[in-house]
């Protein structure tokens, strides 16, 4: 079990390396672009093709690491208030739901990029670029996004992590601590 966890936590910190990579070389094009564009008054063929493909591929690739690291939004404020077993099983519940969506996406996903390789889909612009290359970024992005769930599970469930990150014993933060933070700059400790 333990390499199992370690194995998709190694997965999904590499993911978020392929993301940034990727958000990187997006960056690259897009100023290489504007160099063609107005230094050498000259058409672009296939960087925005590139960078829309890459950011999106960045976001479905990059998933996995931004769950491994509570990087996503969310709003805590119901599990704050609720006692220890609630959460606990607020936390299960969630992680069940996004599972099944993770997974049912995955499937669908797949079943997009198999027609798109199928049918040798290219885009519409000059470049002609083979679908199914950006596309894959879906299946696999979401396929990786539902074993880490899968992790968060087992975490959850075998008391490796608590629900959503709360220790037992941790309390909100008053809304008062909030606005004094803001205009202090001071972060409050959320701790008893």
């Amino acid at each position: 079990m333990d390499r199992f966890i370690r194995t998709i936590t190694l997965v999904s910190q590499a993911c978020g390396i392929f993301a940034a990579g990727l958000i990187g070389a997006a960056v690259l094009v897009v100023c290489h672009m504007v160099f063609v564009r107005y230094a050498l008054n000259n058409n672009t063929i296939w960087q925005t093709d590139f960078t829309i493909y890459s950011l999106i591929g960045a976001t479905f690739i990059g998933s996995p690491y931004v769950l491994l690291t509570r990087g996503h939004v969310n709003v805590d404020v119901l599990p704050h208030y609720l006692g220890e077993r609630p959460r606990y099983w607020l936390a299960l519940a969630s992680a069940i739901m996004a599972l099944a969506f993770c997974a049912v996406m995955t499937v669908l996903t797949f079943r997009f990029w198999h027609e798109a390789w199928t049918e040798r889909w290219v885009s519409d612009t000059m470049w002609r670029a083979r679908l199914w290359i950006p596309y894959a970024s879906m299946p696999i992005g979401l396929g990786l996004l539902s074993l880490q769930y899968v992790i968060e599970l087992i975490k959850l469930v075998t008391g490796r992590e608590p629900p959503f990150g709360i220790k037992p014993g941790e309390v909100p933060i008053p809304p008062e601590a909030l606005l004094a933070a803001e205009e202090t700059g001071i972060k409050p400790s959320a701790a008893i």
